[in-house]
């Protein structure tokens, strides 16, 4: 039976009705994404606090990928879609870069609002299909275009 696993340990809280990015924060206020456990701050190693960043963002910037990455390392599914990717940036955070749900630039807009999402990325080696995070437009009302 194939089952949905997350692509990388500790990217974003999963299963969940309202996932979120993991992050972490240092003393000094930084927040990093991906998550990781420690980071160098004046010099110290210092362990960083496990946050949730915020689900909703606005687009900063975006591109849209026409043509199949090189392999290796795309690891993504054979049979190749065009993808739009971006920086999102979520208030009080950081940028994110991130694959958009929507690949048409003419539904994309610098400063929309975009909200977290995540959808079927590829297969591993035990069969299992791999999630990955991605963030949606959200349309007039609030509503959110895409996946879960």
């Amino acid at each position: 039976m194939t089952q949905q696993v997350p692509l990388a340990e500790d990217l974003f809280t999963w299963p969940a009705e309202q996932p979120s990015l993991i992050g972490g924060r240092s003393s000094d206020g930084r927040i990093i994404f991906p998550y990781r456990r420690h980071r160098i701050v004046g010099g110290v190693r210092e362990e960083l606090e496990r946050v949730e960043l915020p689900r909703r963002g606005t687009l900063w910037t975006f591109t849209t990928q026409r043509f199949r990455p090189p392999s290796p390392p795309y690891t993504g599914p054979e049979v190749f879609e065009p993808f739009a990717v971006g920086y999102v940036e979520l208030p009080g955070a950081l940028r994110v870069e991130a694959r958009l749900t929507e690949a048409d630039p003419a539904k994309l807009a610098i400063g929309q609002e975009m909200e977290l999402r995540i959808v079927p990325f590829g297969t591993d080696e035990e069969g299992n299909q791999t999630m990955i995070y991605a963030f949606a437009p959200v349309t007039e009302g609030g509503h959110v275009d895409g996946a879960q």
